[in-house]
């Protein structure tokens, strides 16, 4: 990264982890590894961002289910985007918001591969930030047709040295 950093997390939400019968691909492994992004963050001082979907249903704001995953608590000071859309920077004031901070590089990890967090990705690319997508700090659901794991892989595939480059998480320093 040669410019200025944020950690972007992407719709790591408690509705994510409600589904009685719905396990996201690698769970556990995922949130471990997002926690010790944060904490690498944290310690190097470089801006967090948390991006929290908002809309009807389960993401109904105010609800336990819109509420961020209580493993990765924003501290105060951090900037939290809700989101009605895919996309986080569409009808948000999330590029302002980091152009404000001068941030220029991203790193991206959190929730849906194949929804926010694809989206969200091409999106920063094409706004012009340098982005870092950490591929193994990602998930989703298995699909009709998909399991997670390989939806993870397929998303690592397509934006992994177009839209972001692809770091595991023991590679990403701040």
């Amino acid at each position: 990264m040669s410019g200025k950093t944020a950690l972007l997390l992407i719709d790591v939400q408690e509705a994510m982890f409600s589904y009685p019968d719905l396990k996201l691909h690698d769970e556990e492994g995922v949130m471990v590894r997002i926690v010790s992004l944060l904490n690498k963050a944290r310690s190097a001082g470089t801006p967090v961002v948390y991006i929290q979907h908002t809309e009807d249903e389960e993401y109904t704001k105010g609800l336990a289910t819109w509420q961020i995953s209580s493993r990765i608590t924003p501290l105060e000071g951090d900037l939290i985007i809700e989101k009605p859309t895919w996309d986080a920077f569409h009808r948000t004031a999330l590029h302002e918001e980091l152009q404000r901070l001068g941030i220029t590089d991203l790193v991206i990890a959190g929730m849906q591969s194949e929804f926010c967090l694809d989206t969200t990705t091409r999106r920063a690319y094409s706004l012009g930030y340098t982005c870092v997508l950490v591929k193994d700090a990602h998930s989703t659901f298995d699909n009709a047709n998909l399991t997670g794991g390989d939806i993870v892989k397929h998303h690592n595939a397509v934006l992994g040295g177009r839209f972001a480059a692809l770091l595991a998480e023991s590679e990403v320093s701040f």
